[in-house]
């Protein structure tokens, strides 16, 4: 036992230095766009274009790849695949912490495009299938959101960094924690067994009343080989129960509403309150703190008492409530408040994967998480298609009338639909499986 949690330690260290440097990047991204794309503008409607274009084609590219490296993971196991995601994600990071002049933002940009395919939601997917592999389902709500709440951690980390470091140094430090969690990665995260010692601990005490007919039959055995899913294999996987059915249709519309509220945001305050980078840093510190405090303390206390699916419910409610309250800030310090409301809203991920984790056995963890985030990317690729022109549109002077928050409005509307769903989820479907 204490190996394994020594095991789990060197993972969430590991996370920790991934988010540092992914995140630190994202209060200054902004304004080395809009420099780059629309020098001394608040508007420009190219780089609204742009980031949307960049979601939705790494939305697009994870939807195909994630499920695919989830599902390898089974088979060659986590810490192998969890290695190309960590390389990856260093070269974007390079580019910019070298120059952020336009042609090197061009590069930075295609850069980024292609390696966020791989590193955005594999490492996300194949991280938590590790930790599935670790900690048994009594605890693995629990474990999943201490998990997310490192993460969460390390954006603060990063987004306190930024806010003290100029651009080009923020670059350069980024690029430097993303190397170290390459490197840690290699040097202490050990391999699991894909889940052998659970099933283990489960089959041991049958075997003691059982008996067997071989030694053979009696020694464990680690879950079969399995080749890649094909589409159908994980159509049929989601639709096996009502509570995968449901995950799937939560996931979607909470990461459509999600993805447009991150599309739209940072453009929207730039126009409306004129934001710069120390203001997104404090807004970011805000979001970063709150949630970080929320995972590692308020889920693991509330997901033992009230259950995934209530938690889900209050989870999705302080989603609509922070999107809502940002497409109608009417102040600068409005912002500030709504993002107080993720407290609740940053547990809806938790309570899906420890739902659908439940659900399946050791050998399928990766293929189940790898299906689940493949649903929230092929959001990431529709909602930038919609909100994208739609930001545009109403940050322009030719806006059809003045709401320059309604795209903000669209995407909470999209997160009601999720909290409908989650609502209508009966509690008996997260115990019991109609497959």
């Amino acid at each position: 036992m204490k190996e394994a949690a020594a095991e789990l330690g060197h993972l969430l260290v590991f996370a920790f230095l991934f988010c540092l440097g992914a995140f630190m990047v994202v209060p200054v991204i902004t304004d080395v766009t809009m420099a780059a794309l629309c020098p001394g503008e608040d508007q420009c409607s190219l780089a609204i274009y742009l980031t949307g274009l960049q979601q939705a084609i790494t939305g697009l590219g994870a939807l195909v790849v994630t499920p695919v490296i989830g599902n390898l993971s089974d088979r060659y196991g986590r810490k192998a695949l969890l290695a190309l995601p960590a390389t990856l994600s260093v070269v974007p990071l390079a580019i910019m912490a070298f120059n952020q002049t336009r042609p090197y933002f061009y590069a930075f940009y295609v850069a980024k495009t292609l390696t966020a395919m791989v590193s955005e939601g594999a490492m996300m997917c194949l991280s938590l299938a590790y930790v599935a592999d670790k900690v048994p389902e009594g605890r693995r709500a629990a474990a999943f959101g201490v998990f997310s709440g490192v993460c969460t951690a390390g954006f603060v980390g990063g987004t306190i960094a930024a806010r003290f470091l100029s651009v080009s140094s923020t670059f350069q430090v980024a690029t430097l924690a993303s190397v170290a969690a390459a490197v840690y990665l290699r040097a202490f995260v050990q391999e699991t067994d894909r889940g052998a010692s659970l099933l283990r601990d489960e089959e041991a005490s049958r075997l003691l009343f059982a008996p067997s007919s071989s030694p053979e039959e009696a020694s464990p055995r680690l879950p079969p080989l399995r080749k890649a899913p094909s589409l159908s294999e994980m159509a049929t996987l989601l639709t096996s129960s009502s509570t995968f059915t449901r995950a799937a249709v939560v996931t979607f519309f909470h990461s459509l509403g999600e993805t447009g509220l991150q599309t739209a945001l940072l453009y929207f305050l730039k126009a409306q309150f004129h934001y710069t980078k120390n203001q997104y840093a404090n807004l970011l510190l805000i979001i970063g703190i709150t949630g970080s405090f929320s995972q590692l303390t308020v889920m693991p206390l509330l997901a033992p008492k009230l259950g995934e699916k209530k938690l889900l419910v209050v989870a999705l409610t302080g989603s609509c409530v922070h999107g809502f309250l940002y497409s109608i800030a009417w102040s600068f310090w409005v912002p500030y408040l709504a993002a107080s409301c993720v407290i609740l809203s940053i547990l809806v991920s938790p309570c899906i994967r420890s739902i659908v984790s439940k659900k399946v056995g050791p050998s399928e963890q990766g293929m189940v998480q790898g299906c689940i985030t493949g649903i929230s990317s092929t959001a990431s690729v529709i909602s930038p298609l919609v909100f994208t022109p739609l930001t545009a549109w109403f940050l322009s002077e030719t806006a059809p009338f003045n709401f320059k928050g309604f795209s903000l409005a669209c995407a909470g509307f999209a997160t009601l639909v999720a909290l409908t769903m989650s609502i209508n989820m009966r509690p008996a479907e997260l115990q019991t499986d109609t497959r």
